[in-house]
């Protein structure tokens, strides 16, 4: 077996992806891997996933919403960096010791492999988490813990094992895609592709402050906490300013950032405005002076430098280059 090498790493070179559909799959389980990979790469400036469909046979396979999908027959992949299974009902019917076997020989390579809603019935029955801990759906947690003794059983809502990845229901999936993001290309452009999939986003500050100073049960703090940030890049708001309007302490605040991002909120701020920088440089013609002060920067010599070590270019280079005729 090839050694996986680790797709959790800072990495700008597009993953290629194989998204494994399985008849009678949940349409929201598979819109919840396929549409946080599409928004990644429209927001990104390069492909960030490079990804095919694939299906158990040459056979068309039906969604539950009765959605065709058209895929490359797994007997027919060679190889891929993440595999991502997404199956839901019948699955006992449709592992067959083809799949398997096909499964097996995907994750030898070095993959990924990845198990979304009931994938990971699939990756467990071809023996891929034995000895890893995998997030079953809540109701099948007593059924999978029996049958695959060998499985730690987590109640995370997803999981991250070595060289495997599960996900239990499809807010979690995007959680779990926008992981990857901040991975491989840092937590400013994860929180942007993260902010898509944010609903009823107040326009200005003094809005999202009333939205989000009240508990939510449904929204983490840091996800409130970028609301907040979203809504003020070009007045930055003091870090005690955002946790007061979020009823808890700074400390809490740097905690919860350090868990789910493994970064500052300092930090996490200072990428959302430098991401929004760059968009600014590469989709407009604002003077270089005033996308600084549209994204917080007091000097158009401290944004130079801040800009440069973000983006390895200067904004200046970055515009000219973005202006360049497309070649025929």
């Amino acid at each position: 077996m090839k050694s996986a090498k680790s797709i959790l790493e800072p990495e700008h070179r597009a993953l290629k992806t194989a998204v494994f559909v399985l008849d009678e799959c949940n349409t929201l389980s598979f819109a919840s891997v396929v549409d946080p990979m599409r928004a990644a790469n429209r927001l990104a400036d390069h492909p960030v996933f490079d990804w095919d469909y694939v299906t158990p046979t040459p056979e068309v396979v039906m969604l539950t919403s009765a959605l065709p999908v058209q895929g490359v027959p797994l007997a027919r992949l060679r190889r891929c960096d993440l595999l991502i299974v997404i199956a839901g009902f019948q699955i006992a019917r449709q592992a067959n010791p083809s799949l398997l076997a096909g499964l097996q020989r995907i994750a030898d390579t070095g993959a990924t492999i990845a198990g979304i809603d009931g994938g990971q019935w699939l990756m467990a029955e071809a023996g891929l988490l034995d000895g890893h801990a995998a997030t079953p759906r809540l109701e099948d947690q007593a059924p999978f813990a029996a049958r695959f003794p060998l499985v730690e059983i987590s109640t995370d809502p997803f999981t991250i094992s070595p060289g495997r990845l599960t996900s239990s229901g499809s807010i979690a999936t995007i959680n779990l895609v926008v992981k990857i993001l901040a991975a491989r290309l840092g937590a400013g452009f994860a929180s942007r592709v993260s902010a898509v999939f944010q609903q009823d986003i107040a326009i200005n500050p003094k809005q999202a402050v009333a939205q989000v100073g009240a508990e939510n049960l449904n929204t983490t703090l840091t996800a409130r906490a970028n609301i907040l940030m979203q809504s003020a890049l070009s007045d930055p708001l003091p870090l005690a300013e955002i946790a007061t309007a979020l009823s808890t302490s700074p400390r809490s605040l740097q905690q919860q950032f350090r868990l789910r991002y493994n970064t500052t909120p300092q930090d996490h701020y200072l990428q959302l405005r430098l991401a929004e920088a760059r968009r600014l440089v590469t989709d407009s013609q604002m003077p270089l002076m005033d996308v600084a002060q549209a994204t917080g920067f007091s000097s158009q010599s401290s944004f130079a430098r801040a800009f440069r070590t973000a983006h390895g270019v200067s904004a200046r280079d970055l515009r000219q280059e973005s202006n360049q005729p497309m070649p025929h």
